[in-house]
């Protein structure tokens, strides 16, 4: 009996293999890719420029079978200026996504943290006005449960600017 409790566990060892912990990176190309598609695809509008406008965004989106994206909904943003330049970002990725198998949809989320590069210059005013956006910015945030089901978090996306 011995023998053939061993026996069983040797051959469904056979039949078995582990996670190798590397989960395919859901952006066609991998996620150097990924961070080149957005480093050159995010277009700062002349508004965040002009109000030295700094924060966060957080989107979450679904991705269908062919790397669609049929919705985006906003998670949190510390101002609906930041959102604009970041959703149409998003819209230009459609047919990037790759979810896992035997799934017709798949949600994502994506934080990005928008920021400028400090000048060598005239840092009293610029931080004079970086500190009247953040005192006037109006933030949108959820008021209600968030369901994230089997969302895959994406790394942040770093979006620096120059004033």
């Amino acid at each position: 009996m011995k023998k053939l409790i061993v026996f069983f566990l040797l051959l469904s060892s056979v039949y078995c293999s582990a996670q190798d912990g590397q989960l395919a990176f859901p952006f066609q190309g991998g996620n150097q890719i990924f961070k080149q598609f957005f480093k050159d695809s995010i277009t700062v509008t002349p508004d965040i420029v002009a109000k030295k406008a700094t924060g966060m965004a957080i989107f979450k989106f679904t991705a269908d079978e062919y790397g669609n994206i049929q919705k985006i909904v906003i998670y949190y943003a510390d101002d609906y200026l930041l959102t604009a330049p970041l959703i149409e970002v998003l819209k230009k990725s459609n047919k990037k996504w790759i979810i896992p198998d035997k799934e017709k949809f798949h949600d994502f989320i994506i934080p990005f943290s928008v920021s400028f590069n400090n000048p060598a210059t005239g840092s009293a005013e610029i931080e004079k006005a970086a500190y009247d956006f953040y005192r006037k910015r109006k933030p949108i945030v959820a008021t209600d449960q968030l369901p994230l089901n089997a969302a895959t978090l994406l790394p942040a996306v770093v979006v620096k600017y120059n004033l």
